[in-house]
């Protein structure tokens, strides 16, 4: 008797494996307990995740959200067959959004979808994902993992994650705190993050057909290990900075450039003038444009170009700022200041309604 001849279907035979999944479950556990926070309550394997909001810490707490994935980056991480790394992008794509307002993040949900469950592939994307919750400081309070045969092949995945934190009332930043002569500090970003994979793998992977696993001379190791260089997480480092000097707002440097996420946090009638010349974009960047052939303004539009972070902080704290993010080890610089509107000439093709701007050329790109 073939399987469509059975009269008694089961929901193996369509394509979900519940032994595979509780495989996964056992497998990822120790990942998940090892990001763990004192407000947790209970263990993993809840219906939900519980966190003590504990009333005697804030004065005032209005909790902040975020959702993200990590994009066609996880083509790359398919193709090599590397998965661990992946989940360290899902973390800081989502707490870093929560950081720009001054959140501290509490903890993290991930939602992982398969077209099968490999129990060990599992075990590897919340491996990741736990490191990444470590280096934020915040807790894998649960998540929720899904196979769908026949929508997704065998070895496809998707992640998405959402992050709960928590900051002060009086102390939520943002563009109403930016002021004129305000300086715009630079914080470096490890790579291409996660975001631009799709134009980044058409030139280079399509049009240039380079290998992933051939050696490149500027990286001083192979393609794919260089595209899949995790996203740096500057939660913890953002937060001493807001504790330790007067940061006004932060911008967290992702899809659309540095330009058009710098212009959410500035208020109307201020300009966020940035100085190309006072840093040379990675190797990655160059090479893109090289082999594409990629104008600068997509460039600039498309990838963060070196900037994960940025901190619009008072002129008066700039000496500060640089010397905690040095003792961090986050290499930072000066990126720029804020002016008014009317006192900015902006370059040809900027819109009127810009509110930060790129002037000058970089050197050496």
């Amino acid at each position: 008797m073939t399987e469509i001849d059975n009269p008694h279907p089961t929901y193996a035979v369509a394509g979900v494996d519940i032994a595979a999944g509780e495989r996964a479950v056992t497998a990822l556990r120790p990942h998940a307990e090892r990001a763990r926070r004192p407000e947790v309550l209970g263990a993993v394997g809840g219906f939900a995740g519980l966190f003590n909001l504990k009333p005697d810490r804030w004065r005032e707490p209005v909790l902040a959200s975020s959702t993200d994935g990590v994009g066609t980056k996880i083509a790359v991480a398919q193709a090599m067959d590397v998965h661990h790394t992946i989940g360290i992008d899902l973390v800081a794509m989502v707490v870093d959004d929560l950081v720009v307002c001054g959140a501290e993040p509490l903890f993290l949900q991930d939602y992982i979808v398969v077209g099968k469950v490999v129990p060990e592939r599992i075990a590897d994307l919340v491996r990741g994902i736990a490191d990444g919750c470590v280096q934020a400081g915040c807790a894998l309070l649960g998540g929720e993992t899904a196979e769908h045969p026949g929508m997704m092949t065998n070895d496809a995945y998707d992640l998405s994650a959402t992050g709960v934190g928590v900051v002060e009332a009086d102390a939520i930043l943002g563009p109403d705190r930016v002021r004129p002569d305000d300086v715009v500090v630079a914080m470096a970003s490890s790579g291409l993050h996660a975001n631009g994979y799709s134009l980044a793998r058409h030139v280079l992977l399509d049009m240039a057909r380079m290998p992933l696993d051939g050696h490149v001379e500027e990286f001083g190791r192979t393609l794919g290990e260089q595209l899949l260089e995790p996203t740096r997480i500057y939660a913890k480092d953002c937060l001493a900075l807001a504790a330790e000097t007067e940061v006004r707002t932060f911008a967290h440097i992702t899809g659309g450039g540095l330009a058009a996420n710098l212009s959410r946090v500035m208020p109307r009638g201020l300009v966020a003038v940035l100085e190309r010349g006072s840093w040379t974009p990675a190797a990655e960047f160059a090479l893109i444009a090289r082999r594409g052939r990629v104008q600068r303004a997509e460039m600039e539009r498309t990838f963060n170009m070196g900037v994960g972070m940025v901190a619009v902080v008072d002129p008066a704290e700039v000496d500060r700022v640089l010397a905690v993010l040095t003792a961090r080890h986050v290499p930072a610089w000066v990126l720029g200041e804020v002016r008014k509107s009317r006192d900015v000439a902006l370059e040809d093709g900027a819109k009127d309604s810009a509110r930060a701007v790129l002037c000058g050329d970089h050197p050496r790109f």
